[in-house]
């Protein structure tokens, strides 16, 4: 791939993202919570299962940084691994605390859906619920 292709394919990428990026810092720690929901995984994996979900592409130095503050509040494991015949991989797992914030942000996401979706159809609903508060803050 040659520099011109190669720049404009990042420029593509960077620019092709279908959510605003304030909406995807929002919401890309309980869809990572979620993906590990799933099973233990590394974060290439991770990150494409993001993609094919319709998220768009989330880069490594957003991704890996995320990760980091998930494990360091006890949310996610990582363990090292020698790869088939390329590089070692880092494997993350959902801890049990990590499952509990997963369904505290969950809900709470969900409530904030139907708020949010109230107002911008212009409905004045008034809600009649304890917003939802989560129960471990992953600090940045």
């Amino acid at each position: 791939m040659g520099n011109l292709t190669r720049l404009r394919y990042c420029l593509v990428m960077s620019s092709d993202q279908p959510w605003p990026s304030e909406w995807l810092r929002g919401v890309l720690e309980v869809c990572i919570l979620r993906v590990l929901a799933d099973g233990e995984t590394y974060g290439y994996a991770i990150a494409s299962r993001l993609a094919d979900s319709g998220l768009g592409v989330v880069k490594g130095g957003t991704l890996y940084p995320l990760l980091n503050r998930l494990e360091s509040a006890g949310l996610v494991t990582a363990q090292w691994r020698a790869g088939d015949g390329g590089p070692g991989r880092k494997y993350y797992l959902l801890t049990d605390d990590g499952h509990r914030e997963l369904r505290g942000t969950g809900a709470q996401w969900s409530a904030f859906i139907e708020v949010t979706e109230g107002i911008i159809a212009g409905r004045q609903a008034v809600v009649e619920h304890e917003p939802v508060r989560s129960t471990t803050k992953v600090v940045s």
